[in-house]
């Protein structure tokens, strides 16, 4: 079986997919990746399904060797990338030749950055999934002199690209009403949407607080609830007024009111939000946000036709000799389409 060797690896860096669902009665969220954005563009890139599993890199990503030739994509936050000492783009697919080292340094923009393989990654499955759920046990984080497994992978082509979309400098974040949405006074929900937040440096996979300047956010009937269950995306606000999104390792229930939750489909927005990035919460009603949703949905199924062929230096091609360079050549004497 195809593998990975991890020579160096920082901190945070997992195997993570699209999570597991059913569990949440069970008091397991869903986990996985935290841009499931990521995890589709990845798949888009090889041409395989989404539900493979690949390595969630948090600021930092590490040193890989291929132990067999491999396809590989990069996607999520950009990090700083080389193949055997050259630039590997970011957001593109490529071939990781049998003995060749990636490198994979620090984020440029965003949080999260992931290292898709052809086949995806074929660690233990644990309830269904490989995802690695960190607060409740599930799966290890990747340490040095770690062997990743890889599924076979059917092949296809590599060298093809997406474009890089915004989500990785903060922005608007689309947010529905919520169980405790109405306990707020009208003025306090106003003053929430119309509020600058900065991401807190204290984040994880369970929640990232936001800051803003000026009073807090609260409801006199905060002391009056009954521990409920929660998801991600919920928006909860703690005693001293300040709100945090719970992200994809949150737990399943709490008591604290939350005053909206993000749509889904805008969480990989909040994830890849760095420290210090500003954000900005818009309510939408829900069947305005079950039709932001399903556009999204449908959106992120069509990756596989955005992607284009990735536009590449030949001084930095490893494998120049393999491509085809000669069917648009001209002559220089002989012009047919001057004839006649």
């Amino acid at each position: 079986m195809a593998a990975l060797y991890v020579h160096q690896v920082g901190p945070g860096v997992a195997v993570q997919d699209l999570g597991r669902s059913g569990f949440l009665a069970k008091g397991l969220t869903r986990g996985g990746a935290a841009d499931r954005l990521a995890v589709y563009e990845g798949a888009a890139l090889l041409r395989q399904s989404p539900d493979f599993a690949v390595l969630e890199m948090v600021g930092v990503g590490g040193t890989f060797e291929a132990a067999e030739d491999m396809r590989i994509a990069l996607t999520g936050a950009e990090m700083t990338a080389q193949i055997n000492g050259s630039t590997a783009a970011w957001n593109a697919s490529h071939t990781l030749a049998k003995s060749s080292v990636l490198t994979i340094g620090p984020t440029r923009a965003g949080t999260y950055g992931y290292l898709h393989v052809g086949g995806g990654f074929a660690t233990e499955q644990m309830l269904g999934s490989r995802a690695t759920h960190q607060s409740c046990g599930l799966g290890e984080l990747v340490t040095a002199g770690d062997v990743l497994p890889i599924q076979s992978d059917r092949g296809g082509d590599v060298g093809l690209a997406l474009p890089r979309d915004s989500r990785f400098d903060g922005g608007s974040i689309r947010i529905v009403p919520s169980m405790q949405t109405n306990d707020f006074a009208d003025e306090t929900r106003n003053r929430f949407e119309v509020t600058t937040f900065r991401r807190d440096p204290r984040a994880n996979r369970q929640g990232i607080r936001m800051d803003s300047d000026g009073e807090g956010f609260s409801t006199p009937k905060a002391l009056g609830i009954v521990s409920e269950v929660i998801v991600p995306g919920d928006i909860q606000i703690t005693g001293d007024g300040t709100p945090f999104v719970l992200m994809a390792e949150s737990q399943t229930t709490g008591g604290y009111p939350r005053i909206g939750t993000v749509l889904p489909c805008d969480m990989p927005r909040v994830a890849q939000a760095p420290a210090g990035a500003t954000l900005q919460f818009q309510f939408v009603g829900l069947e305005d946000g079950a039709a932001i949703e399903a556009r999204a949905h449908a959106a992120w199924a069509a990756l596989p036709k955005a992607v284009t062929p990735l536009v590449r230096d030949p001084a930095t091609l490893q494998d120049l000799l393999s491509y085809q360079l000669i069917g648009g050549a001209v002559s220089a004497t002989d012009a047919p389409l001057d004839e006649g």
